[in-house]
């Protein structure tokens, strides 16, 4: 894929996200994209269903499995706006996804290189390619206008 058009599907993964902040939760938004086109789209959803599983990552993939029907997503590109956690990086090596866009890192709980890096490391079964930063600017505007929020209404509360 070029940089335009991982620029473009980043944006949508950021459209996400902010449907996300919306309902007020952290905004974190992903796309899963296959041959080229968008097959899935989530946010995160924790808060909402209150599901410590409700990632944007894994509601992707459980969505881009169900279109594809099966499992191995091998072929598909995810775009995500903040690094994979452990958890959603470790679902990714699973569903042998092919390749991760990434907008801003994770320092606290990244799993793309940030605190380990699953995706990259060799003693799997599956290795998945990575790229980060793409985007970096509006997805870590995005949650630092949430996280400021949310910091103000418990000042105000």
């Amino acid at each position: 894929m070029s940089h335009t058009s991982d620029a473009a599907f980043m944006h949508e993964a950021l459209a996400e996200a902010s449907s996300a902040a919306y309902l007020g939760d952290v905004p974190i938004g992903a796309v899963m994209v296959c041959e080229g086109r968008i097959i899935a789209r989530g946010h995160n959803r924790r808060e909402l269903d209150q599901d410590p599983l409700a990632h944007a990552e894994v509601g992707v993939l459980r969505q881009a499995a169900r279109v594809l029907g099966g499992w191995r997503l091998s072929g598909c590109t995810l775009y995500v706006t903040l690094e994979p956690c452990v958890m959603c990086a470790g679902a990714l090596v699973q569903a042998r996804v092919a390749r991760l866009v990434y907008a801003a890192g994770d320092p606290k709980a990244g799993a793309a290189g940030s605190v380990v890096d699953v995706l990259r490391d060799g003693r799997f079964n599956h290795v998945v390619d990575v790229s980060g930063g793409v985007c970096q600017a509006e997805s870590a505007a995005l949650l630092q206008e949430f996280f400021s929020g949310l910091r103000r209404g418990a000042a105000s509360g």
